[in-house]
């Protein structure tokens, strides 16, 4: 299992994926689902995936293929706009696990890969786009300015309260992170190492890259005084009527 998470700030982007992954109870090993592409100075792409491990690798492959052999033919290179480049990577998606689909099935095994594609070409505003494994895609929104894929319901509602309240680059990172961990704790599935980047508006490069260990002490850190947080915060809910006065009984 995986959970990858995107959000659009007042300042920028940011990204964070866990990278466990598994191929059933006895086998459990680490894999990074972020992907960092910079094939010119004025643009930059992360690539964030879940699913299955080999489709989203043949992306890559064929995406790299493509900037090496194939200027003159669409590519990330020389896209003009984000949305050409999630339909790129989605075309790309769709034909990879039409390849491999059947004979996957067939052994009972999925092919299917879901992408988050975040960044920003100059002269372009950031964006996040989230493309299926059918290809198609859709962008994140003011309203709505995160993507998921993967196990995405345990660290969701952490950003549906906060994220439109996050105008920084490293208060996204915390809600980011809260909300991997918030996933961690309730699906053993998904875990550290947690990856982090951060893309500065018309910075058009990553800024800020970083991998956190589950024995990291900034990690520790940071879920000990999230927990104490929430904590608190329940406890200082509004009291019941009836908490407030002695307790009648009946009859007395």
């Amino acid at each position: 299992m995986t959970y990858c998470v995107a959000l659009t700030t007042a300042e920028g982007l940011v990204f964070a994926s866990d990278s466990r992954t598994n191929a059933g109870v006895d086998y459990v090993t680490t894999f990074s689902k972020m992907h960092i592409l910079t094939p010119a100075d004025d643009r930059v792409f992360v690539l964030l995936s879940a699913g299955n491990l080999a489709t989203t690798q043949e992306v890559l492959n064929r995406v790299n293929r493509d900037l090496e052999h194939n200027a003159t033919t669409p590519n990330l290179s020389n896209v003009e706009y984000l949305f050409e480049a999630a339909d790129y990577i989605g075309k790309i998606s769709h034909a990879v696990q039409s390849d491999r689909g059947p004979a996957l099935q067939a052994s009972g095994v999925s092919a299917d890969t879901t992408l988050i594609l975040g960044g920003q070409i100059a002269g372009h505003d950031p964006g996040l786009y989230q493309i299926y494994p059918q290809g198609n895609y859709f962008a994140a929104t003011e309203e709505t300015p995160f993507l998921q894929i993967g196990e995405n319901k345990y660290g969701k509602p952490i950003l549906d309260r906060i994220s439109r309240a996050t105008p920084s680059l490293a208060d996204g990172a915390r809600l980011l992170l809260v909300s991997l961990d918030a996933t961690s704790r309730s699906n053993a599935a998904v875990g550290p190492p947690f990856e982090v980047a951060m893309i500065a508006r018309n910075a058009c490069a990553v800024g800020n890259y970083f991998k956190l260990e589950a024995d990291d002490p900034w990690l520790k850190n940071l879920q000990k005084e999230w927990n104490q947080g929430i904590t608190n915060a329940f406890f200082a809910l509004p009291r019941f009527s009836w908490e407030q006065s002695p307790v009648s009984v009946v009859g007395s």
